[in-house]
């Protein structure tokens, strides 16, 4: 199986299997407490739920400049993802499968996908040369429309301290300098704005597949995904 064929879950069970041995015990154990304590807490009570109305704030696109989502999506069904940033291998990891399994069927039924995190517009371009997407990135200072959604989160002591160890400062890289993040997050929003679908991802390593993102727009939109699209 080819690399790009390969599902975002196999591709993180490769990165765990390559890089594991790499981290230093210690942090490699602070991280999957982390995740572990996530898991355990599960989906916050307070996230929004379908029929809700998609919450949007003053976002900055990779330059700079000020936008919102409304303006973004333009009066289309648009697929949202929420990533906590540039230095997570976790989101290089996914929105690299998004690029090459999700966006030419999205661009096909005329569906934009954006994806957004708490970082700076030089941050969020760094992630979009990176990874070679041609999806909008947008910053989200502050976090206004996580939070809005229910989706806030920020690492633990532990994590945080880990995170210094592996040269990782979640607060220098993003736009209100806080450690705050969303929970990975896919929302599906209709044409009005209105939320039809939405996964949340407590544990931050596991992420939405693209299939499932695809049978949610068939199941819940009742748009079919084109064949080859």
């Amino acid at each position: 199986m080819k690399t790009t064929d390969q599902t975002y879950a196999e591709r993180r069970a490769t990165f765990i299997a390559e890089h594991a041995e790499k981290i230093p015990p210690d942090v490699r154990a602070a991280l999957l407490a982390e995740q572990a304590d996530l898991d355990t807490a599960g989906v916050p009570s307070t996230v929004l739920r379908p029929g809700s109305a998609m919450p949007d704030g003053n976002l900055l696109d990779v330059h700079g400049r000020a936008t919102t989502l409304e303006q973004t999506r333009a009066g289309r069904a648009a697929v949202v993802v929420f990533y906590r940033g540039d230095w997570c291998p976790y989101c290089n990891l996914v929105l690299r499968t998004y690029q090459q399994q999700l966006v030419p069927s999205l661009a096909a039924l005329d569906i934009p996908l954006i994806a957004i995190s708490p970082q700076r517009p030089d941050r969020s371009l760094s992630m979009r040369q990176v990874n070679d997407l041609n999806f909008t990135v947008l910053s989200d200072p502050g976090n206004q429309i996580a939070r809005q959604l229910g989706i806030i989160t920020a690492p633990s002591r532990d994590a945080r301290a880990a995170q210094l160890a592996m040269g990782i400062d979640v607060a220098a890289g993003n736009a209100d300098g806080t450690t705050s993040m969303p929970m990975p997050t896919a929302v599906l929003t209709d044409a009005d704005g209105v939320i039809a679908w939405i996964d949340v991802r407590p544990d931050y390593s596991t992420r939405t597949e693209p299939a499932d993102i695809l049978t949610a727009i068939t199941a819940v939109l009742d748009r079919p995904v084109p064949a080859g699209g």
